[in-house]
C-alpha cells in the first residue's frame, strides 16, 4: 500500500519542477519567441548592390516570420506579400554570408517579378493568393552568437530576439 503512495508523491514531485522549463532559456523551445514588425528599412538609399544575374527585387511587405528549431540548428520561415500574383524565385539572401554582427543576422527576402504584361502581373485577387513563403537553415554553429534574426522586405522589416 505504501509502495503506489511514495511512487504518485515522487511522481507529482518531479513533474512540478518541469513547469519552469517553459519560461527558461535552458528550453531550446523558447529560444525564439514571436516575431515583431520593424517599420523601418535599413536599404541604402540607392538599393542593394545585386548579384551578377541576379534581378530580383525584395518583396513589398513581410507579413510572417517564424523559427522552428531543429536537432542540429533552426530553420527561418517567412512569409511576404507581393503586389500582384505571379511572383516566384523566392530566397532569404543572408547578409554577411549569414555570420552574425553585433549578434543580429539579417536576410533579405527576395523575388522575381512576373513577366510584365501578364495575366499574373495584372492580378491582384486576396492577400492569401498572393502570399509568398520561404525559408533558410542555420546550423547549431552559427546560431550561437545569434541573439536576433532580421528579414528585411521593400516596405517593413521583422525581427525575433532570443
Amino acid at each position: 500500500m505504501r509502495t503506489p503512495l511514495l511512487a504518485m508523491l515522487a511522481l507529482s514531485v518531479a513533474l512540478s519542477g518541469c513547469g519552469w522549463m517553459q519560461t527558461t532559456k535552458l528550453n531550446p523551445f523558447n529560444w525564439f519567441g514571436d516575431s515583431e514588425e520593424e517599420m523601418t528599412t535599413l536599404e541604402p538609399e540607392e538599393g542593394y548592390a545585386k548579384a551578377a544575374g541576379d534581378n530580383r527585387i525584395a518583396v513589398a511587405q513581410v507579413t510572417r516570420l517564424e523559427i522552428k528549431q531543429t536537432n542540429s540548428g533552426a530553420v527561418i520561415s517567412a512569409a511576404g506579400l507581393p503586389p500582384t500574383q505571379g511572383w516566384w524565385d523566392a530566397e532569404l539572401v543572408a547578409a554577411n554570408s549569414g555570420y552574425p554582427v553585433d549578434g543580429v543576422v539579417t536576410y533579405r527576402f527576395v523575388v522575381s517579378e512576373p513577366p510584365p504584361g501578364s495575366p499574373a502581373a495584372n492580378r491582384v485577387l486576396t492577400e492569401a493568393s498572393r502570399e509568398v513563403t520561404v525559408a533558410a537553415y542555420l546550423t547549431n554553429a552559427r546560431l550561437t552568437d545569434v541573439s536576433k534574426i532580421v528579414v528585411e522586405g521593400a516596405n517593413n522589416a521583422r525581427s525575433v530576439s532570443r
